[in-house]
């Protein structure tokens, strides 16, 4: 009988391959650093070849000495709306992967909205019309890549997000396949005939057979090429990272809400099986589709948010490793009057600026390294107290607990600002990469490796829970400086010089 599930986790800074037990316990991991590529400002792009070299590396690496035959499934998760282009008859991007948080193709939605396809844009997919999603990036690609065009009109070039990429690569080039989640988050997808929507793609000029087909989030859907990694392995599970982690943490009722904290933020509120359009800029979004079950999600993307940490390395050098940011903040018991607003692609919800930029107020001359990394963990906090404000608007529904997970929801000291600000319970799981689990959970469902959601609730197990200790007025206050801090941030690029 099968032992594990592997998770393949494809994240924006790094790849990770995570082999879990019947008690969704990890047994091994494996993980990779790979290029960011930063041709200009506000552009972002990855080598698709990177990611795969290093996919592959963890998935190795995390298999260890484990017969193969002991893995039941893979699931998949990645950062999501990374838009790659391949040709089908060599397997070889014509380009680097334009990444999510990227902004390049900001002049193609100014384009599409002079032409007045807003408003259609946010009726049919549920998003905002924006270069955060994939339509644009693909958009750009085929209007300033040599031959592109073209090709694509011959039925040579494949459109894919990582996930569809990555399941091409594991089957030798036999399965051009996304899932219903990552289609959700492509600007193309109509969240209610859960299709391609052929109005949007003609208004695109993205030619149909370019796109994969859209398959359950759960579901054996393919399988390895044993020339690959080995051993012909069932891929059975596939969900863009936010919902991956949503399923992750078990949020399969209507109401729940989960906040990862990863590269960016990313707050998701399950609301059943009828899609709602937001009325405060939030998006609606597949959850997840499993045969005839579709689950709807109100979600609020922050672009950065962990990422500032890495800025703070590698950018202002305060810091030597990421882990040195938490001791650095403690080393003050306040911000000191600053405030860190980390736009640097934009502002994604629920102001969607792509115009506004990086800025840090209020500093004086007591202003310490202290002051500046505690205000840019700080920015995390108030960034999802936005968004969390956004949903109880548009549900109606006060928040009673939020669910956390990713890599910044270790740091204790945040989870506590976190609560206080809210003014609500915090709680996170024992096992913090849920993105992963959720990618797990949902292969095991196919194969039988678990038997029913009901059985993944009480694999779920509390680390810890954090509640409200702060002083309500200050907080307030501290959040009012937030906003204004914001407003000062918005708009830069596109004010006056």
């Amino acid at each position: 009988m099968a032992q594990y599930i592997l998770a393949l986790d494809q994240g924006t800074t790094s790849s990770r391959s995570i082999l879990f037990d019947r008690d969704a316990k990890i047994v091994s991991t494996a993980q990779e650093e790979f290029r960011q590529i930063l041709p200009t400002p506000g552009n972002v792009e990855h080598d698709p070849n990177d990611i795969w070299t290093s996919q592959l590396n963890t998935v190795k690496g995390a298999i260890g000495k484990v017969d193969l035959a002991q893995i039941a499934a893979i699931g998949i998760t990645n950062q999501r709306e990374t838009t790659v282009v391949w040709d089908k008859r060599t397997g070889e991007p014509i380009h680097h992967a334009i990444v999510w948080q990227s902004r390049v193709s900001s002049y193609i939605c100014d384009r599409l909205r002079s032409e007045g396809l807003e408003d259609t844009i946010r009726q049919k997919t549920g998003l905002v019309l924006d270069a955060y999603f994939s339509a644009t990036k693909l958009m750009h690609l085929l209007e300033t890549v040599d031959g592109a065009r073209e090709a694509a009109e011959q039925g040579h070039l494949l459109f894919g997000t990582i996930d569809c990429y990555l399941v091409w690569k594991l089957t030798g080039g036999k399965r051009h396949v996304t899932d219903f989640s990552n289609a959700s988050r492509t600007m193309m997808l109509n969240y209610e005939t859960l299709d391609w929507d052929d109005e949007l793609l003609a208004a695109y000029h993205i030619p149909r057979g370019m796109l994969p087909e859209i398959v359950d989030c759960s579901g054996k859907f393919a399988e390895t090429d044993p020339a690959v990694i080995g051993h012909a392995i069932p891929i059975a599970g596939m969900a863009g990272d936010q919902q991956a982690a949503s399923f992750g943490q078990t949020c399969f009722d209507q109401g729940m809400v989960k906040n990862t904290y990863g590269t960016g933020a990313f707050a998701l509120m399950n609301i059943g099986d009828k899609p709602v359009l937001s009325t405060n800029n939030l998006l609606t979004t597949v959850g997840w589709k499993i045969g005839d079950q579709v689950s709807y999600a109100l979600e609020g993307s922050i672009f950065i948010a962990g990422a500032v940490v890495q800025w703070l390395r590698d950018g202002l050098g305060i810091i030597e490793s990421s882990c040195e940011v938490e001791p650095l903040a403690e080393t003050v018991s306040d911000n000191g009057g600053a405030y860190f607003v980390p736009a640097f692609v934009g502002l994604g919800a629920p102001y969607w600026d792509p115009n506004a930029r990086g800025t840090i107020i209020g500093i004086s001359r007591g202003t310490t390294a202290g002051h500046i990394a505690r205000a840019a963990l700080e920015a995390m906090a108030f960034q999802t107290r936005d968004l969390i404000e956004a949903m109880q608007r548009d549900s109606g529904v006060p928040l009673q607990v939020l669910q956390v997970d990713g890599g910044a929801s270790v740091n204790n000291a945040l989870m506590q600002f976190q609560t206080d600000l809210l003014g609500t319970t915090v709680r996170r799981p024992k096992i913090s990469e849920t993105t992963a689990l959720g990618a797990a959970f949902l292969a095991g469902l196919a194969v039988g490796f678990w038997e029913s959601q009901d059985e993944l609730r009480k694999l779920w197990n509390l680390d810890r829970e954090f509640t409200p200790q702060g002083d309500r007025e200050s907080i307030d206050r501290m959040y009012t400086k937030w906003l204004e801090a914001v407003k000062r941030s918005q708009n830069w690029e596109g004010g006056a010089s």
